[in-house]
């Protein structure tokens, strides 16, 4: 786990989360904190930095939440949980990449312990886990992908068969599950369990060699960012009008890039940054994709985080776009396109990649 970051002149502290004794004062602390890094993107802190701290932030408050939560049952006469646990994490909070306004994407792996009731105790426990941090402003995952969910709260074993089945099913909708379950990591609980998980995860790579090209089906899918002349393409209707979309015709593409090359090379980061690395210490991808595939994501982070934010209900929501007016300003607009210019490269070559996979294939 990553430590807190000290800084110049500034005390990074966790105390109000750590001490809170409600989902009210975690609220709190959460809304004082978030404040606090906000007008960090200011100071002299890097994307990289900034992204660290803010999941690390992310982390701490769902330990909490997940401690209240359980605390809760218990003096409801529910008592502890009954078998080891693991809360774990996808998306972005999985990759280590969320920002202070991302909603939920987690799930519950599940001892195969016996113990009459478990399941029952569990689904309880995942419910209020994910009501917790909707109050606390995390908005529940549009699709479903949540603890409080059958599909991401199982057992080792149903864990096990339910990879297995999405394995063998290489249609959109089983492939897309995979993906996200690739992303995982582990938060709090049984850190075994994630582990075992883990290595049930890879062994379908090796046990099913045509998923990889699954994978690549999937990712060399992604909304046109760059027309024919080379110019940005914008919104053209709607409230982001004039407006570029950064998390999916930016960040996600190349999120999807990397994964796909780690998956291919067995590597088991869930960072994307962490992921390239690995790939540059192995020497498994071109110095010259690897290079503007970094290039990149480290600029995708920097605008993510710099789409325009809107306060409610104390805490900070985006859209996710760069608006009209910042799109009107020639330093973004000149950095936008070049590093889209990088992303159509990498996503020219998996292209190329999966023309060659599928000529393979008898």
């Amino acid at each position: 786990m990553m430590e807190p970051i000290s800084y110049t002149n500034y005390s990074w502290s966790y105390q109000g989360i750590d001490g809170a004794v409600s989902s009210q004062e975690l609220r709190q602390a959460r809304v004082i904190l978030q404040n606090e890094l906000q007008e960090l993107l200011s100071a002299s802190l890097s994307p990289i930095e900034w992204y660290q701290t803010v999941n690390e932030l992310h982390d701490r408050i769902a330990r909490k939440a997940v401690e209240l939560c359980i605390q809760g049952m218990v003096e409801e006469g529910f008592g502890q949980p009954p078998v080891p646990y693991a809360f774990i994490v996808f998306g972005s909070s999985g990759r280590e990449e969320a920002t202070l306004w991302s909603d939920q994407d987690n799930g519950m792996i599940i001892s195969d312990t016996p113990h009459e009731g478990k399941e029952e105790y569990f689904a309880q426990l995942g419910q209020r886990i994910t009501d917790m941090l909707e109050e606390l402003g995390y908005a529940k995952c549009e699709g479903k992908v949540m603890c409080s969910e059958p599909l991401w709260r199982k057992t080792l074993a149903s864990w096990k068969q339910q990879l297995a089945d999405w394995s063998s099913d290489l249609n959109w909708e089983p492939v897309r599950n995979l993906i996200i379950a690739s992303d995982m990591r582990f938060v709090a609980g049984e850190q075994s369990l994630a582990e075992e998980w883990i290595t049930i995860f890879y062994e379908q790579f090796r046990l099913v060699p045509e998923l990889s090209d699954a994978v690549l089906r999937n990712t060399v899918k992604h909304k046109a960012t760059l027309n024919v002349l080379g110019r940005v393409v914008t919104e053209r209707f709607g409230e982001h009008a004039g407006g570029f979309d950064v998390k999916y015709g930016l960040y996600i593409p190349l999120v999807n890039s990397a994964r796909y090359l780690a998956l291919q090379h067995g590597i088991k980061e869930s960072s994307t940054l962490k992921r390239m690395e690995r790939l540059t210490s192995l020497e498994a991808v071109p110095f010259t994709l690897l290079d503007a595939c970094q290039r990149a994501f480290l600029a995708a982070l920097n605008f993510r985080r710099s789409t325009p934010v809107v306060i409610q209900g104390d805490l900070q929501h985006s859209s996710g776009f760069l608006d009209e007016k910042q799109m009107k300003q020639k330093q973004i607009h000149y950095e936008l396109r070049d590093t889209l210019g990088l992303v159509r490269r990498v996503h020219r070559a998996l292209q190329r990649q999966l023309r060659f996979a599928e000529r393979r294939r008898p």
